[in-house]
């Protein structure tokens, strides 16, 4: 712990940035500007929350709590919405997305009591689920639009042959869904054999006791997989909706592919 709790470590963290860096520069990648904001605003919100963060533990109100986890939402709404550009409406798409996902995950946990309704339990969990929700939506709108673009002449032709707005979508929405679902569904596959996930490792690296972390990161694992399943599936339904017009016509007005 004493080597990786000093600043020190963290900064010398930073060569595996400049590796990184490196190899865009290299493969000519046009990344290093997205790495180096990357990193700088990692920093920036990681040292923010941790003052939130221990600001909301001294007030152990559930009220303050409930703020973060809103804020939270409308941040990765507001970012998901930037990676899905050319989506209709994907702002509030994309919020109503992770907030019902994280809303729906977390209420069950309180309600089953799997955890207790404190901001040290609630914080960190909910940040997991909105993070990995907001991923999820991410991949569901930006794939849903980049299909409609590709398979604008399919999805024609079947609304010429009377095909309803859902059933010309459905192969471009089933695809999108198994897409975006995939990544987490394999990661809790090798859970334990490939790679010990964030949570667990954590505590073990806190000094836990190794099957209390395996207790924690089991619910961990299976909360994200409800989590990502509940934000695909309605940022899914809601996204292809935006597509059509109510009389089941593809609109026009879709900004072309850049």
């Amino acid at each position: 712990m004493e080597g990786l709790g000093t600043l020190a470590s963290a900064l010398l963290a930073l060569g595996l940035v400049a590796v990184a860096v490196a190899l865009s520069l290299y493969e000519r990648l046009d990344l290093e500007r997205d790495i180096g904001v990357a990193v700088v605003r990692s920093f920036v919100q990681l040292a923010a929350i941790g003052y939130v963060i221990n600001f909301v533990f001294g007030l152990e109100s559930l009220g303050y709590v409930l703020l973060l986890l809103v804020v939270m939402v409308g941040f990765a709404g507001w970012t998901s919405a930037r990676r899905a550009r050319g989506v209709p409406r994907a702002l509030p798409l994309a919020t109503v997305a992770v907030g019902t996902a994280a809303a729906c995950t977390l209420g069950l946990l309180l309600l089953l009591g799997v955890v207790p309704p404190t901001g040290r339990y609630l914080i960190p969990l909910g940040g997991m689920v909105v993070g990995n929700s907001m991923n999820t939506t991410s991949l569901t709108l930006s794939r849903i639009r980049d299909d409609v673009r590709a398979r604008r002449p399919e999805i024609e032709a079947s609304l010429a042959l009377g095909a309803t707005s859902r059933q010309a979508a459905a192969p471009i929405l089933k695809s999108s869904l198994r897409d975006a679902m995939i990544p987490l569904v394999d990661s809790t596959k090798t859970a334990g054999i490939v790679f010990l996930p964030g949570a667990m490792a954590g505590m073990i690296i806190g000094g836990a006791d190794p099957l209390e972390a395996v207790r924690l990161q089991m619910v961990v694992l299976y909360m994200l997989l409800g989590s990502v399943s509940i934000a695909a599936i309605i940022a899914g339904l809601l996204s292809y909706r935006a597509f059509f017009t109510p009389r089941h016509q593809l609109r026009m007005d879709l900004p072309p592919e850049k």
